[in-house]
Protein backbone atom coordinates (compact mmCIF):
# COMPACT_ATOMS: atom_id res chain seq x y z
CA UNK A 1 0.00 0.00 0.00
CA UNK A 2 1.22 3.56 -1.00
CA UNK A 3 2.90 5.37 2.44
CA UNK A 4 1.69 8.76 0.57
CA UNK A 5 -1.37 9.81 -1.41
CA UNK A 6 0.12 12.28 -3.58
CA UNK A 7 3.11 14.17 -5.09
CA UNK A 8 2.88 16.70 -2.47
CA UNK A 9 3.22 14.24 0.79
CA UNK A 10 5.70 12.62 -0.93
CA UNK A 11 7.80 15.66 -1.30
CA UNK A 12 7.85 16.10 2.44
CA UNK A 13 7.78 12.48 3.44
CA UNK A 14 11.08 11.74 1.57
CA UNK A 15 13.01 14.82 1.44
CA UNK A 16 14.36 16.99 3.82
CA UNK A 17 11.97 19.62 4.84
CA UNK A 18 14.44 22.51 4.76
CA UNK A 19 12.78 24.70 1.74
CA UNK A 20 9.61 26.92 2.11
CA UNK A 21 7.94 25.58 -1.32
CA UNK A 22 5.26 27.07 -3.25
CA UNK A 23 2.57 24.50 -4.75
CA UNK A 24 3.71 25.13 -8.23
CA UNK A 25 4.68 21.76 -9.97
CA UNK A 26 6.94 22.46 -12.61
CA UNK A 27 6.23 20.61 -16.09
CA UNK A 28 8.57 22.71 -18.39
CA UNK A 29 10.17 25.94 -18.54
CA UNK A 30 11.32 28.05 -21.49
CA UNK A 31 12.80 31.46 -21.66
CA UNK A 32 11.37 33.94 -18.98
CA UNK A 33 8.18 31.58 -18.07
CA UNK A 34 7.69 28.53 -16.18
CA UNK A 35 4.85 26.33 -16.61
CA UNK A 36 3.47 23.94 -14.25
CA UNK A 37 1.38 20.82 -14.42
CA UNK A 38 -2.14 22.24 -14.98
CA UNK A 39 -0.67 24.55 -18.37
CA UNK A 40 -0.56 27.73 -15.62
CA UNK A 41 1.76 29.81 -17.25
CA UNK A 42 4.46 31.85 -14.27
CA UNK A 43 6.67 35.11 -15.40
CA UNK A 44 9.70 34.21 -13.43
CA UNK A 45 11.39 37.07 -12.09
CA UNK A 46 13.43 34.68 -9.75
CA UNK A 47 15.90 32.49 -12.67
CA UNK A 48 16.61 30.20 -10.34
CA UNK A 49 17.93 32.66 -8.15
CA UNK A 50 20.24 34.62 -10.35
CA UNK A 51 21.26 31.62 -12.07
CA UNK A 52 19.27 31.69 -15.34
CA UNK A 53 20.94 34.33 -16.65
CA UNK A 54 19.71 33.47 -20.51
CA UNK A 55 16.37 32.18 -19.48
CA UNK A 56 15.38 28.30 -19.30
CA UNK A 57 16.61 26.50 -22.22
CA UNK A 58 18.47 28.98 -24.70
CA UNK A 59 18.88 27.88 -27.73
CA UNK A 60 22.64 28.47 -27.44
CA UNK A 61 23.04 26.63 -23.89
CA UNK A 62 21.20 23.81 -24.97
CA UNK A 63 23.30 23.09 -28.68
CA UNK A 64 26.30 23.48 -26.24
CA UNK A 65 25.15 21.09 -23.68
CA UNK A 66 23.87 18.65 -26.47
CA UNK A 67 26.90 19.08 -28.08
CA UNK A 68 29.20 17.95 -25.05
CA UNK A 69 26.79 15.37 -24.36
CA UNK A 70 27.79 13.43 -27.52
CA UNK A 71 31.56 13.90 -26.28
CA UNK A 72 32.08 12.88 -22.40
CA UNK A 73 30.13 13.44 -19.59
CA UNK A 74 32.98 12.90 -16.57
CA UNK A 75 36.48 11.87 -17.05
CA UNK A 76 38.14 13.29 -13.77
CA UNK A 77 40.62 16.08 -13.04
CA UNK A 78 43.44 14.05 -14.09
CA UNK A 79 43.32 14.74 -17.38
CA UNK A 80 43.30 17.86 -19.85
CA UNK A 81 39.39 18.79 -21.30
CA UNK A 82 38.51 21.28 -23.56
CA UNK A 83 35.67 22.96 -21.88
CA UNK A 84 37.54 23.66 -18.98
CA UNK A 85 40.15 25.30 -20.05
CA UNK A 86 38.49 27.19 -22.82
CA UNK A 87 36.33 28.83 -19.54
CA UNK A 88 39.10 29.63 -17.82
CA UNK A 89 40.47 31.51 -20.58
CA UNK A 90 37.60 33.21 -21.00
CA UNK A 91 37.27 34.44 -17.38
CA UNK A 92 40.71 35.10 -17.18
CA UNK A 93 40.63 37.39 -21.04
CA UNK A 94 37.50 39.04 -18.95
CA UNK A 95 39.11 39.68 -15.15
CA UNK A 96 42.57 40.39 -16.32
CA UNK A 97 43.63 37.88 -13.63
CA UNK A 98 45.42 34.74 -13.27
CA UNK A 99 44.37 31.50 -12.61
CA UNK A 100 41.01 29.45 -12.19
CA UNK A 101 40.21 26.96 -10.06
CA UNK A 102 37.20 25.43 -10.91
CA UNK A 103 34.07 24.21 -7.82
CA UNK A 104 30.71 23.03 -7.86
CA UNK A 105 29.02 25.80 -6.06
CA UNK A 106 29.05 29.09 -4.61
CA UNK A 107 29.84 27.77 -1.21
CA UNK A 108 32.38 25.35 -2.35
CA UNK A 109 33.97 28.72 -4.12
CA UNK A 110 33.88 30.52 -0.53
CA UNK A 111 35.74 27.30 1.24
CA UNK A 112 38.67 27.72 -1.42
CA UNK A 113 38.53 31.17 -1.25
CA UNK A 114 38.95 30.58 2.46
CA UNK A 115 41.45 27.91 1.82
CA UNK A 116 43.70 29.59 -0.73
CA UNK A 117 44.55 32.84 1.53
CA UNK A 118 45.28 31.20 4.67
CA UNK A 119 47.53 29.47 2.72
CA UNK A 120 49.10 32.60 1.87
CA UNK A 121 48.94 34.58 5.17
CA UNK A 122 49.83 32.23 7.56
CA UNK A 123 53.93 32.15 6.35
CA UNK A 124 53.48 35.83 7.23
CA UNK A 125 51.46 35.33 10.67
CA UNK A 126 48.46 36.62 9.48
CA UNK A 127 45.04 35.53 10.94
CA UNK A 128 42.51 38.01 10.94
CA UNK A 129 39.48 37.21 8.12
CA UNK A 130 37.03 40.33 8.02
CA UNK A 131 33.59 39.96 6.57
CA UNK A 132 30.69 42.36 6.84
CA UNK A 133 27.30 42.11 7.99
CA UNK A 134 24.46 41.53 5.66
CA UNK A 135 26.48 39.17 3.60
CA UNK A 136 25.54 35.79 2.58
CA UNK A 137 28.57 33.56 1.43
CA UNK A 138 27.13 30.04 1.48
CA UNK A 139 26.09 27.49 4.10
CA UNK A 140 29.19 25.10 4.88
CA UNK A 141 30.84 26.48 8.28
CA UNK A 142 33.50 28.39 6.45
CA UNK A 143 31.30 30.21 4.93
CA UNK A 144 28.80 30.61 7.68
CA UNK A 145 32.03 31.86 9.60
CA UNK A 146 32.23 35.11 8.01
CA UNK A 147 27.96 35.88 8.24
CA UNK A 148 26.65 37.42 11.33
CA UNK A 149 22.82 35.92 11.07
CA UNK A 150 22.01 33.63 13.83
CA UNK A 151 19.15 32.18 11.74
CA UNK A 152 21.60 30.15 9.32
CA UNK A 153 24.14 29.04 12.14
CA UNK A 154 21.28 28.42 15.38
CA UNK A 155 22.69 25.16 17.35
CA UNK A 156 25.18 24.64 15.25
CA UNK A 157 28.42 26.87 16.76
CA UNK A 158 31.07 26.70 17.24
CA UNK A 159 32.87 28.30 13.56
CA UNK A 160 35.83 29.59 12.63
CA UNK A 161 38.51 31.49 14.83
CA UNK A 162 39.78 34.56 14.38
CA UNK A 163 36.39 36.27 12.09
CA UNK A 164 36.04 39.32 12.11
CA UNK A 165 32.20 40.57 11.26
CA UNK A 166 32.00 44.69 10.84
CA UNK A 167 29.86 46.59 9.39
CA UNK A 168 30.41 48.72 6.29
CA UNK A 169 29.68 51.64 7.79
CA UNK A 170 32.21 51.30 10.55
CA UNK A 171 35.46 53.09 10.96
CA UNK A 172 37.83 50.22 9.35
CA UNK A 173 40.99 52.34 9.87
CA UNK A 174 40.25 51.60 13.65
CA UNK A 175 39.81 47.22 12.72
CA UNK A 176 42.24 46.21 9.86
CA UNK A 177 45.70 46.10 10.89
CA UNK A 178 48.95 44.14 10.13
CA UNK A 179 47.42 40.98 11.36
CA UNK A 180 43.99 41.15 9.30
CA UNK A 181 44.74 38.44 6.44
CA UNK A 182 41.71 39.19 3.94
CA UNK A 183 38.99 40.90 3.36
CA UNK A 184 35.45 38.76 2.34
CA UNK A 185 32.51 41.34 0.79
CA UNK A 186 30.05 41.63 -1.93
CA UNK A 187 29.88 44.86 -3.52
CA UNK A 188 25.89 44.12 -3.48
CA UNK A 189 24.36 42.16 -1.24
CA UNK A 190 21.75 39.86 -2.48
CA UNK A 191 20.27 38.53 0.75
CA UNK A 192 21.30 40.72 2.58
CA UNK A 193 18.83 43.42 1.15
CA UNK A 194 20.64 44.30 -2.08
CA UNK A 195 22.75 46.78 -0.88
CA UNK A 196 25.03 48.51 -2.42
CA UNK A 197 28.85 48.57 -0.55
CA UNK A 198 29.26 52.22 0.21
CA UNK A 199 31.97 54.16 -1.69
CA UNK A 200 33.64 55.25 1.54
CA UNK A 201 34.55 52.05 2.63
CA UNK A 202 36.05 51.12 -0.56
CA UNK A 203 38.13 54.06 -0.26
CA UNK A 204 39.43 53.30 3.34
CA UNK A 205 39.91 49.75 2.06
CA UNK A 206 42.41 50.76 -0.68
CA UNK A 207 44.36 53.04 1.34
CA UNK A 208 44.05 50.14 4.22
CA UNK A 209 45.47 47.61 1.46
CA UNK A 210 48.56 49.57 0.32
CA UNK A 211 49.43 50.13 4.05
CA UNK A 212 49.20 46.49 5.28
CA UNK A 213 48.98 44.26 2.63
CA UNK A 214 46.03 41.65 3.27
CA UNK A 215 44.09 40.26 0.28
CA UNK A 216 40.15 41.28 -1.58
CA UNK A 217 38.16 38.93 -2.11
CA UNK A 218 34.77 39.53 -3.87
CA UNK A 219 31.92 37.39 -3.42
CA UNK A 220 30.41 37.63 -7.59
CA UNK A 221 28.23 34.85 -6.76
CA UNK A 222 25.08 36.36 -7.32
CA UNK A 223 26.26 39.82 -8.85
CA UNK A 224 27.95 38.04 -11.61
CA UNK A 225 27.88 36.79 -15.26
CA UNK A 226 26.16 40.28 -16.73
CA UNK A 227 24.04 40.88 -13.42
CA UNK A 228 24.55 43.92 -12.84
CA UNK A 229 25.44 45.48 -16.61
CA UNK A 230 28.94 44.48 -16.52
CA UNK A 231 30.72 40.78 -16.67
CA UNK A 232 31.14 41.45 -12.74
CA UNK A 233 29.62 43.75 -10.17
CA UNK A 234 32.91 45.13 -8.90
CA UNK A 235 34.05 46.72 -12.65
CA UNK A 236 31.39 49.65 -11.51
CA UNK A 237 33.34 50.32 -8.54
CA UNK A 238 37.20 51.27 -8.44
CA UNK A 239 38.31 48.21 -7.19
CA UNK A 240 40.35 45.68 -8.48
CA UNK A 241 40.45 42.04 -6.25
CA UNK A 242 42.79 39.47 -5.92
CA UNK A 243 40.40 36.68 -5.64
CA UNK A 244 36.61 36.69 -7.03
CA UNK A 245 33.89 33.84 -5.97
CA UNK A 246 31.72 32.39 -9.07
CA UNK A 247 28.82 30.45 -9.48
CA UNK A 248 25.14 30.30 -9.86
CA UNK A 249 24.83 31.86 -13.34
CA UNK A 250 28.56 30.62 -14.44
CA UNK A 251 27.27 27.16 -15.55
CA UNK A 252 24.38 28.24 -17.64
CA UNK A 253 22.11 26.28 -15.64
CA UNK A 254 24.35 23.44 -14.35
CA UNK A 255 26.02 23.54 -10.92
CA UNK A 256 29.24 25.41 -11.34
CA UNK A 257 31.43 27.43 -9.00
CA UNK A 258 35.14 29.02 -9.67
CA UNK A 259 37.43 31.16 -7.95
CA UNK A 260 39.26 33.53 -10.33
CA UNK A 261 42.94 34.36 -8.82
CA UNK A 262 45.12 37.40 -8.72
CA UNK A 263 48.76 36.70 -9.69
CA UNK A 264 49.45 37.57 -6.34
CA UNK A 265 48.07 33.84 -5.21
CA UNK A 266 48.13 31.49 -8.35
CA UNK A 267 51.11 29.84 -7.12
CA UNK A 268 50.29 29.01 -3.55
CA UNK A 269 48.48 25.88 -3.77
CA UNK A 270 50.89 23.09 -4.42
CA UNK A 271 49.85 19.62 -5.55
CA UNK A 272 47.34 17.91 -3.31
CA UNK A 273 46.50 20.70 -1.53
CA UNK A 274 43.12 21.24 -2.72
CA UNK A 275 40.47 19.61 -4.98
CA UNK A 276 37.37 18.30 -6.09
CA UNK A 277 36.09 15.20 -7.88
CA UNK A 278 33.48 16.99 -10.05
CA UNK A 279 34.35 20.54 -9.90
CA UNK A 280 34.87 21.87 -13.49
CA UNK A 281 32.10 19.34 -14.60
CA UNK A 282 32.90 19.11 -18.55
CA UNK A 283 29.01 19.46 -19.40
CA UNK A 284 28.52 22.87 -16.82
CA UNK A 285 31.72 24.64 -18.21
CA UNK A 286 30.32 24.03 -21.88
CA UNK A 287 27.09 25.42 -21.10
CA UNK A 288 28.66 28.60 -18.75
CA UNK A 289 30.74 28.90 -21.96
CA UNK A 290 27.89 29.60 -24.29
CA UNK A 291 26.65 32.19 -22.02
CA UNK A 292 29.64 34.21 -21.69
CA UNK A 293 29.97 33.80 -25.32
CA UNK A 294 26.46 34.92 -25.97
CA UNK A 295 27.19 38.00 -23.40
CA UNK A 296 29.23 40.93 -25.35
CA UNK A 297 29.58 44.79 -24.57
CA UNK A 298 26.15 44.79 -26.72
CA UNK A 299 24.05 42.82 -24.12
CA UNK A 300 25.67 44.44 -21.25
CA UNK A 301 24.45 47.99 -22.68
CA UNK A 302 20.99 46.12 -23.06
CA UNK A 303 20.95 45.16 -19.36
CA UNK A 304 21.82 48.67 -18.00
CA UNK A 305 19.09 50.00 -20.48
CA UNK A 306 16.82 47.52 -18.91
CA UNK A 307 17.68 48.10 -15.37
CA UNK A 308 17.27 51.48 -15.61
CA UNK A 309 13.79 51.20 -17.27
CA UNK A 310 12.85 49.00 -14.37
CA UNK A 311 14.28 51.17 -11.51
CA UNK A 312 12.83 54.40 -13.37
CA UNK A 313 9.32 53.16 -13.18
CA UNK A 314 9.59 51.29 -9.70
CA UNK A 315 10.40 54.50 -8.53
CA UNK A 316 7.01 56.55 -11.25
CA UNK A 317 5.41 53.45 -8.99
CA UNK A 318 6.80 54.40 -5.06
CA UNK A 319 5.25 57.94 -6.10
CA UNK A 320 2.14 57.00 -6.52
CA UNK A 321 2.14 53.80 -3.62
CA UNK A 322 3.51 54.63 -0.44
CA UNK A 323 4.10 51.15 0.18
CA UNK A 324 7.21 51.23 -1.04
CA UNK A 325 9.98 53.12 0.91
CA UNK A 326 13.11 52.73 -1.46
CA UNK A 327 14.08 50.90 -4.85
CA UNK A 328 17.98 49.31 -4.75
CA UNK A 329 20.16 47.85 -6.97
CA UNK A 330 21.49 47.93 -10.40
CA UNK A 331 21.48 46.80 -13.53
CA UNK A 332 18.63 43.68 -13.52
CA UNK A 333 19.83 42.94 -9.21
CA UNK A 334 16.62 45.13 -7.85
CA UNK A 335 15.18 45.36 -4.77
CA UNK A 336 12.12 47.14 -3.41
CA UNK A 337 12.18 47.85 -0.26
CA UNK A 338 8.54 47.86 1.62
CA UNK A 339 6.93 50.08 4.51
CA UNK A 340 4.05 48.78 6.73
CA UNK A 341 3.78 45.29 5.18
CA UNK A 342 5.95 42.40 4.94
CA UNK A 343 7.99 41.79 1.88
CA UNK A 344 6.50 37.81 2.19
CA UNK A 345 3.24 39.22 1.56
CA UNK A 346 4.29 40.98 -1.54
CA UNK A 347 6.34 37.75 -2.85
CA UNK A 348 2.99 35.93 -1.88
CA UNK A 349 0.50 37.77 -3.79
CA UNK A 350 2.44 38.07 -7.26
CA UNK A 351 2.79 34.34 -6.92
CA UNK A 352 -1.42 33.95 -6.95
CA UNK A 353 -0.73 36.83 -9.91
CA UNK A 354 1.42 34.19 -11.95
CA UNK A 355 4.79 36.06 -11.04
CA UNK A 356 7.70 34.51 -9.25
CA UNK A 357 10.31 36.80 -7.26
CA UNK A 358 11.52 35.88 -3.64
CA UNK A 359 12.79 38.15 -0.70
CA UNK A 360 15.63 39.56 1.03
CA UNK A 361 16.53 40.60 4.16
CA UNK A 362 15.49 44.12 5.24
CA UNK A 363 12.32 43.80 4.26
CA UNK A 364 12.79 43.75 0.07
CA UNK A 365 11.11 42.34 -2.55
CA UNK A 366 14.30 40.82 -4.89
CA UNK A 367 14.18 40.86 -8.38
CA UNK A 368 16.19 39.01 -10.78
CA UNK A 369 14.86 38.51 -14.24
CA UNK A 370 16.91 36.74 -17.40
CA UNK A 371 19.53 39.23 -18.69
CA UNK A 372 17.51 38.57 -21.87
CA UNK A 373 13.85 40.01 -20.76
CA UNK A 374 11.53 42.00 -22.80
CA UNK A 375 10.23 45.32 -22.27
CA UNK A 376 7.10 43.57 -22.40
CA UNK A 377 7.96 41.20 -19.72
CA UNK A 378 9.09 43.90 -17.63
CA UNK A 379 5.95 46.02 -18.38
CA UNK A 380 3.84 43.02 -17.14
CA UNK A 381 5.44 42.45 -13.92
CA UNK A 382 5.24 46.16 -13.44
CA UNK A 383 1.54 45.99 -13.83
CA UNK A 384 1.04 42.63 -11.65
CA UNK A 385 3.02 44.50 -9.45
CA UNK A 386 1.14 47.60 -9.28
CA UNK A 387 -2.08 45.66 -8.93
CA UNK A 388 -0.73 43.80 -5.93
CA UNK A 389 0.01 46.82 -4.29
CA UNK A 390 -3.12 48.41 -4.90
CA UNK A 391 -5.22 45.46 -3.67
CA UNK A 392 -2.95 45.36 -0.38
Amino acid sequence: MEKFNNITEKDSGYIYNIYSKKPLFVEKAIGTYIYDDQGNKYLDFLSGIAVNALGNRHKVVVEAIENQLSKYLHVSNFFFQSPQILLAEKLIAITGLSKVYFSNSGTESTEAAIKLTRAWANPKKKNTIIALKGAFHGRSYGALSLMEQDSYKKNMYPFLDNCKIVDSNDNIEKIINEDTAVVFFEVIQGEGGIRTIPSAFLQSLLKLKAKYDFLIVIDEIQTGIGRTGKYFAYENFDIKPDIILSAKALGGGLPLGAIICSEKVSSVWQYGQHGTTFGGNPLACAAGLAVLNYIDDKFLSEVTKKGVYLSLKLGELRLKNNLIEEVRGMGLMVGIKLNEIPAANVVESLFHNKVLVCKSSDNVVRILPPLNVSYEEINIFLEKLEKVLNEI
